[in-house]
């Protein structure tokens, strides 16, 4: 009997695997076909570039910012800068991210700390974080201070915001069910309150991804002497039209490898959650 249960599972093994080309698709469908519309803007932009439908002086060729991209990484440059704007944005989103979380969860969890500070916050969250530039600068200089200061506020509200409706959006059946079950506070928090949250919580942080490069953008044309915005600058300056170009291309790039890294957090997180497990 034994034998013949397992002639069948060996039989029924290959029937539940999928082919090879069913994979190969699958990682396509996954990874790439996301990338077919921009591939396709970049053709079509070359090809109006050649035919003389769009000025090369307006817009170069995708060739040019290619070979503009490639001078900048030979001499180190590129490397440099990307390091240092990247330092100054992950400094930010920590400091305004952890504060936001920290107090979407406080306010979220407790009446009295939203009554008191969640009015000021939303008033607070009305006022362009950009228009904040020259009271910046009069309090703390040209410096990293001042850059730093403006990605933070940035990422501070969407993170806080979502954090705090992740918090409010929990099943109470499940609050219930674990007060029924004996959990106390600190468990509750950690079994139910910061897993029905998390999903919300992530969805803030992706919204707060892209304001931080946003943020940095302006916060570098603040007399920068080093950093992406400063090279965009720099070749304004200059009229290198291919390396300003190349530099709105390079945000975006950074803008979706962020976007890529949060989802692979979705990813890891929220394993638990079938919503989040095929994608």
């Amino acid at each position: 009997m034994q034998q013949v249960l397992n002639q069948g599972k060996t039989l029924a093994a290959p029937v539940n695997q999928p082919h090879i080309g069913q994979r190969l698709w699958g990682a396509v469908k996954r990874g790439g076909i996301g990338w077919i519309v921009p591939i396709s803007i970049v053709i079509l932009w070359q090809i109006l570039v050649e035919v003389g439908v769009i000025p090369e002086r307006l817009l170069p060729r995708p060739t040019q910012i290619v070979a503009a991209a490639w001078k900048l990484t030979e001499s180190g440059d590129l490397a440099t800068h990307i390091g240092i704007s990247t330092q100054r944005a992950v400094i930010g989103l920590a400091i305004g991210g952890g504060l936001g979380f920290l107090l979407g969860l406080i306010n979220g969890v407790f009446t009295l700390s939203e009554k008191l500070l969640d009015s000021t916050f939303q008033m607070i969250r009305t006022i362009p974080n950009l228009a904040l530039v020259p009271l910046v600068i009069l309090w703390f200089g040209i410096g990293e201070p001042a850059r730093i200061f403006l990605i933070s506020v940035g990422v501070f509200f969407p993170v806080y915001l979502n954090t705090f409706h992740g918090v409010r959006s929990v099943d109470p059946h499940l609050i219930e069910m674990g007060r029924v079950y004996g959990l106390g506070r600190l468990a509750m928090f950690r079994e139910v309150i910061l897993p029905g949250a998390l999903p919300s919580i992530l969805v803030g942080l992706r919204f707060a991804l892209g304001i931080m490069w946003l943020t940095l953008i302006v916060s570098e044309t603040i007399a920068a002497r080093t950093g992406i915005g400063h090279m965009t600058s720099q070749a304004r300056e200059f009229m290198q039209t291919d390396i300003m170009v190349f530099s709105i291309v390079l945000y975006a790039l950074l803008g979706k490898l962020a976007d890529v890294i949060a989802r692979g957090l979705e990813r890891g997180l929220l394993g638990w959650n079938p919503n989040y497990r095929s994608r």
